[in-house]
């Protein structure tokens, strides 16, 4: 069965937000090194129930929360999205 496997936030201000995780969740959050501005959140121990994330700024008309689903064809559940309603997957 197809889980959610990563959650990305975003946030106007990530240092601030990220201190807010760390106080109220105890959850690890980093600067990433890449290219981009990135913050990766790490929700708990490997090996636990849960899922690991991130956190970035807003971008263009992008803003809100992804949610990433493992799938094991991607093919076939763009389909079975579009059948069920979903409308155009890219």
């Amino acid at each position: 069965m197809p889980r959610v496997v990563h959650f990305e936030f975003t946030s106007d201000d990530p240092d601030k937000s990220a201190a807010f995780f760390q106080k109220v969740f105890d959850w690890k959050v980093t600067k990433w090194e890449g290219p981009q501005e990135y913050w990766l959140v790490e929700t708990g121990e490997e090996g636990e129930p849960g899922i690991n994330g991130g956190l970035f700024r807003p971008s263009g008309i992008f803003s809100g929360t992804v949610n990433t689903i493992a799938v094991p064809d991607i093919d076939a559940y763009i389909e079975k999205v579009k059948q069920h309603g979903g409308g155009d997957c890219h």
